[in-house]
């Protein structure tokens, strides 16, 4: 049976904190109707999960399944390899900027315009490599606004890890976690070849050392949509299951 589909819709909003326009990709799913309320999945990446992380027909068969509640799916492109470091690195100009631009202006613009819940549990962040590192530390910083984070193949570095041991109350944010067991040796957008797969590993033994609720798992393979995609699906029903 084919995969029922919704309507995609472009928005745009000025952010003062980054001082520039940001583009918005909307999916809203086969079964939306203004009378419901509905979880947002926002993901950095946005162009790259639509794309390449099928998440389109993700959301629609598991709702279909019953595994999931009702979700529109918010992506947010980058412009450039050069605009993603900045905003996604912890040690990017715009970083800072860009974690306050998603809690104080996406979320309540997202809240205005669609039928959501408005809480934090009702708001998820997903992102792949540099997008689930950013992804993580919005969580760290406002676990009341994005109340799920889902992060696939993240850069962690030492200062990632102290954010995550400094976090006072782990029982505010329900996280995913994957990795490939083969990312020892990721050529990064810097120039440098990192190995992924043991600060992953160190920042999963301290998740689990501090009780957050949290899903880990370590795929056969390496940091690529060629893995991550396979992935979407359990990644999305671990923060979104009913």
């Amino acid at each position: 049976m084919a995969t029922a589909t919704g309507t995609m819709r472009d928005y745009t909003l000025y952010s003062r904190e980054l001082q520039e326009e940001i583009g918005l990709l909307v999916y809203l799913p086969s079964n939306f109707s203004p009378l419901h309320k509905y979880s947002l999945l926002i993901a950095q990446d946005g162009k790259d999960y639509f794309m390449y992380g099928k998440i389109k027909t993700v959301i629609e068969t598991l709702m279909d399944e019953g595994t999931i509640d009702r979700t529109i799916v918010v992506g947010i492109p980058y412009r450039n390899v050069s605009d993603r470091y900045e905003k996604y690195h912890p040690a990017g100009r715009k970083n800072e900027a860009y974690i306050r631009f998603l809690a104080h202006e996406l979320a309540p613009f997202l809240d205005r315009e669609l039928p959501t819940y408005q809480m934090g549990k009702g708001r998820a962040l997903i992102g792949d490599s540099l997008g689930g590192t950013v992804s993580l530390l919005a969580g760290l910083l406002y676990p009341h606004t994005f109340g799920k984070i889902a992060m696939q193949s993240p850069y962690i570095d030492d200062s990632v890890l102290e954010r995550i041991r400094a976090f006072r109350d782990p029982s505010l944010l329900s996280l995913y976690h994957s990795v490939g067991a083969e990312e020892t040796a990721v050529k990064t957008t810097d120039g440098h070849v990192r190995d992924f797969i043991t600060p992953n590993r160190a920042a999963r033994d301290l998740l689990i050392e501090k009780r957050f609720p949290y899903t880990y798992h370590e795929f056969a393979g390496g940091h690529a949509w060629t893995y991550w995609q396979p992935d979407v699906p359990r990644a999305v029903s671990a923060i979104l299951s009913l």
